[in-house]
């Protein structure tokens, strides 16, 4: 099934008509242009990392870096929302405020069942935050000593919160300039809390019996991955390896800047921890000696992720959420009432491959619930452009590609575009071996320097097919390789919506394909 050129041309050229109809009566007012359709977002102002996020009572709890006086980085409070789903979200109430120790920097959250801390009452546990009290006063003395850790805590699922009077519970008498970021996990074996914190270019472990005492365990980092950046938001959790019962642990480690796409970006490690020291397994230590780095994701946009505390052991996935934009730009990016989006909620799987261990992420199962109206892509050997199809600007795209063995396809993939010629492309180098996102020509650049750009993601699929599964959401795509093995998200902002998508490639041929509608939630 092949097009030639002009018969293309026509075709887009009537598609354009109904595109340019849809983008206006799509669009809404500039205020909202661009708002995600079944991302989280804030209601209103400045949004960045996601903090303190549990599951208790049948909710998943979401805090994220929060300026409510205006759109750009601000006094950090904690805002506060719920989800029964991880999808559809309720807004409450500021969790957090700036108090005479600072402002309300990034942390974690964990369920005390055992009411270890004291705080419960009536027989129930309590809830206890963990965060960076960070002094801007402080900051701007010159000293380096602003940042420390404190606690508060919750007896009613979350919705009012009392910081603890004994707080700093992790004074910073070091002067570590970058002190910041706690994650604190309940380790079964060494019977403690444990909490991982960033200190400039390493990673502290702490442990305490009560959340309110701490003891320095050890450090971790400083000779092991990329230190391009200030390292941020670690995060340390047990897995077990797919298809096997051994256990090992995963650190979670944001950088800023140093991603291999540029700006902010998250790398990882898998290890073993005993209580005290956290090592590296030998197969994955020769992956990231000599400053390199493992990315959780390879697109511009994934940061200062973390994962879920909580989650039920019948439930039994570790769940991750990260911050939709970066530091390069993440100020300036042309929204108008709010600014930044979370990534769609991932399951994280650490799996065994040919080059070590390995952590794949795919969307979580519960966004399945916002499928719609389905369309089926035939099986189609490509010469050029092929298949055009309306787009919902809130869709999911599942397309497979495969060649022959011995032949190099020119590089393949899908891509989204409106009448005015703007387009985004996602797909697959095979020559390279490379998965890529192109947003060069994806409209609205001009806010930074920094924005366009063609992000490259190294990938080696098992034999001659690849699947790309990708989440389209109105300014946003996420692009998960074959089941999660390699991830990428990139934003952009078209001056019209996105409402086409054509595949393209030559020397491939796309295997039968679904394209969903998804509901919008809010």
């Amino acid at each position: 099934m092949k097009y030639s050129f002009l018969i293309l041309f026509a075709l887009c050229c009537l598609f354009a008509c109904d595109t340019a109809k849809n983008s206006r009566a799509t669009s809404g007012s500039d205020a909202e242009r661009h708002r995600p359709a079944f991302h989280f977002t804030p209601p209103e102002k400045w949004m960045n990392d996601p903090n303190g996020m549990f599951f208790y009572e049948g909710e998943y709890h979401l805090f994220y870096q929060y300026y409510p006086g205006g759109t750009v980085w601000g006094p950090m409070h904690w805002g506060h929302a719920v989800s029964p789903d991880m999808v559809h979200w309720k807004h409450l109430p500021v969790a957090l405020y700036p108090d005479s120790l600072g402002l309300i920097f990034s942390g974690s959250a964990v369920v005390d069942w055992n009411n270890t801390s004291g705080f419960g009452k009536n027989g129930r546990p309590p809830l206890v935050a963990i965060f960076t009290h960070h002094l801007m006063a402080g900051e701007k003395a010159g000293r380096h000593d602003f940042q420390y850790q404190s606690i508060a805590y919750s007896t009613d699922k979350g919705r009012t919160w009392t910081k603890y009077a004994g707080n700093p519970v992790i004074p910073n008498t070091a002067g570590i300039h970058d002190f910041r970021d706690p994650k604190v996990i309940w380790d079964k074996q060494s019977k403690q809390w444990v909490m991982a914190f960033a200190a400039g270019n390493h990673v502290k472990l702490w442990g305490s019996p009560d959340l309110k005492h701490w003891t320095h365990l050890s450090d971790f980092g400083r000779e092991w991955g990329s230190h391009a950046g200030v390292w941020e938001c670690p995060d340390l959790f047990p897995v077990t390896v797919d298809g096997s019962g051994e256990q090992k642990w995963v650190l979670l480690l944001s950088i800023n800047p140093g991603a291999p796409n540029g700006g902010s970006g998250t790398q990882y490690f898998a290890g073993n921890f005993d209580g005290k020291n956290f090592v590296l397994d030998e197969r994955f230590a020769a992956s990231v000696r000599g400053e390199k780095g493992i990315w959780l994701d390879y697109g511009r946009d994934n940061y200062a992720g973390v994962t879920w505390s909580d989650i039920p052991a019948s439930d039994g996935r570790r769940l991750f959420l990260g911050w939709m934009s970066n530091w390069d730009y993440a100020t300036l990016v042309p929204t108008a009432s709010w600014r930044s989006a979370m990534t769609v909620p991932r399951a994280l799987r650490l799996k065994n491959t040919p080059e070590g261990l390995r952590l794949y992420s795919e969307p979580v199962r519960e966004l399945a619930s916002l499928r719609g109206k389905k369309t089926d892509i035939p099986a189609a050997d490509i010469d050029g452009n092929l298949v055009i199809n309306t787009l919902s600007t809130a869709s999911e795209i599942d397309l497979e590609f495969e060649w022959k063995a011995g032949e190099t396809p020119q590089p393949f993939g899908l891509e989204l575009f409106n009448a005015r010629g703007e387009q985004v492309s996602a797909g697959f180098d095979a020559a390279k071996q490379q998965l890529f996102i192109d947003r060069s020509k994806s409209g609205n650049m001009a806010f930074s320097p920094k924005f366009s750009s063609r992000e490259v993601a190294p990938y080696r699929p098992a034999g001659q097919r690849i699947r790309l599964h990708c989440l389209i959401d109105v300014a946003s795509i996420e692009v998960f390789a074959d089941g999660g093995a390699c991830a990428m998200t990139d934003i952009f902002f078209p001056t019209e919506d996105f409402t086409g998508l054509r595949v393209f490639g030559k020397g491939v041929r796309v295997l039968p394909g679904k394209v969903w509608d998804l509901k919008k939630v809010r």
